[in-house]
């Protein structure tokens, strides 16, 4: 639009009143400064009708890496899909258990490492024994990277933060395992 009127004003500044008289004349009229001014205006619709072309698109950012937790394709072999619920299901009710207790007037689990021993006792319980982390390696590892960031590796007390970082954490885990067993 603006480049259509931008043309119009230039037509206007060249010819002005002479416009409907130049049809049968082939004088050329002196350099005014309507001139001037009509190549200006050429020139800035001609500016504006090229801005105006679309480029070819660029590629866009990067997207954010995803900082939630994949254990897809960790946990393999026959009892994969079973062994990823049951480690869902524990470390669900590990969160839930720590943060139950943290609602107490006298917490039981006052450390992280008491928060370990809790983990690997539930561990114990639940799978009769049996590791499951020697049974799927690139689980137990990714699970131990994941932790050591999320919650730290601090054995000492557990602030509120600290009590909550473990929570989230467990529950993330227990997120994407139930997410690898589907």
């Amino acid at each position: 639009m603006i480049t259509a009127l931008l043309v119009a004003a230039a037509a206007y500044a060249f010819a002005g009143e002479r416009l409907g008289k130049v049809v049968g004349s082939v004088d050329l009229p002196k350099l005014e400064r309507r001139h001037v001014a009509g190549a200006a205006l050429l020139a800035a619709a001609a500016i504006a009708w090229g801005s105006g072309r679309p480029v070819a698109p660029t590629p866009g950012p990067s997207p954010a890496p995803d900082s939630r937790l994949v254990l897809r394709g960790t946990f393999v072999g026959p009892d994969a899909a079973a062994d990823a619920a049951t480690v869902a299901a524990l470390m669900d009710e590990l969160a839930a258990e720590i943060e139950w207790d943290g609602s107490q007037a006298e917490p039981l689990i006052r450390t992280g490492v008491a928060v370990d021993d809790l983990r690997q006792r539930a561990r114990e319980l639940r799978c009769r024994g049996v590791s499951l982390g020697e049974i799927h390696p690139r689980a137990r590892e990714a699970i131990k990277v994941y932790l050591d960031g999320a919650a730290g590796t601090s054995g000492g007390p557990l602030t509120p933060a600290q009590r909550s970082a473990w929570v989230a954490a467990y529950r993330e885990i227990g997120r994407a395992a139930a997410d690898a067993s589907r």
